[in-house]
């Protein structure tokens, strides 16, 4: 039987890197908005049954009109409001699954709205992984040599690169298990957690598994990568 799948989509970013008055997830890609490839691939994945987005307060009636309901995306079923930061935003979506009657038996794909080039079969391969774990990543082994620096921007370590991944979303977890760890992690300081894994390691002490993910699925973060993923689309 399968479990249900539920994908939180993070489109409430600012994206200041890029530039410009509008923002990274709904910059044209292709002729489509950004955000249009991402909710795409989870509409049309079998492991996903349903999908909330996180926007920011302004945004919310717009993209549905403009993006949800014109390209008929039917599992988006929850539109929420971002908070300041992304661990903020993930909260405000994990709220509504905490309440969800089935959650005991979900697992949720923590996704950034920024990343269009996510395909079918990492949503699978993350699936069958969290299924048996629990907590999972995507990723990629890094590609070159990493250096540790101190503020002087001085070398101080050189990591093994074999031991190096580049972290992805989705990241994805059983619901009761991500949902006690955020709970849990914003009842005191946090500002230094970066990513969901990083909650459910240092909060509850679970292991997470990587997963491979692709090079192709990066994030849109500046106008650089824009154009890369155009490429990847051709």
């Amino acid at each position: 039987m399968k479990a249900k799948g539920i994908a939180v989509v993070l489109a409430a970013g600012q994206g200041k890197r890029m530039g410009g008055t509008i923002q990274k997830q709904y910059m044209d890609l292709c002729g489509k908005p950004v955000l249009y490839y991402t909710l795409k691939a989870f509409e049309e994945s079998e492991v996903i049954d349903q999908v909330i987005l996180v926007l920011g307060k302004e945004e919310k009636d717009q993209v549905r009109e403009s993006i949800v309901d014109f390209y008929g995306f039917q599992k988006v079923t929850q539109i929420t409001e971002g908070g300041k930061e992304r661990y903020d935003s993930v909260w405000n979506a994990l709220q509504i699954v905490d309440k969800m009657e089935d959650k005991e038996e979900s697992y949720v794909f923590i996704h950034d709205g920024a990343r269009p080039l996510v395909d079918d079969s990492i949503l699978k391969r993350t699936y069958e992984e969290v299924r048996r774990s629990g907590a999972c990543v995507a990723g990629m082994p890094v590609k070159d040599t990493i250096k540790i620096v101190n503020e002087n921007l001085e070398t101080e370590e050189t990591p093994d690169r074999k031991k190096m991944w580049m972290i992805q979303t989705p990241q994805v977890f059983k619901a009761p298990l991500i949902i006690e760890a955020y709970r849990r992690m914003m009842a005191v300081p946090h500002s230094h957690v970066t990513d969901d894994a990083m909650a459910v390691e240092m909060v509850m002490k679970h292991p997470v598994k990587m997963v491979e993910g692709s090079y192709k699925n990066i994030k849109i973060t500046t106008p650089e990568d824009l154009k890369i993923a155009k490429v990847f689309l051709k």
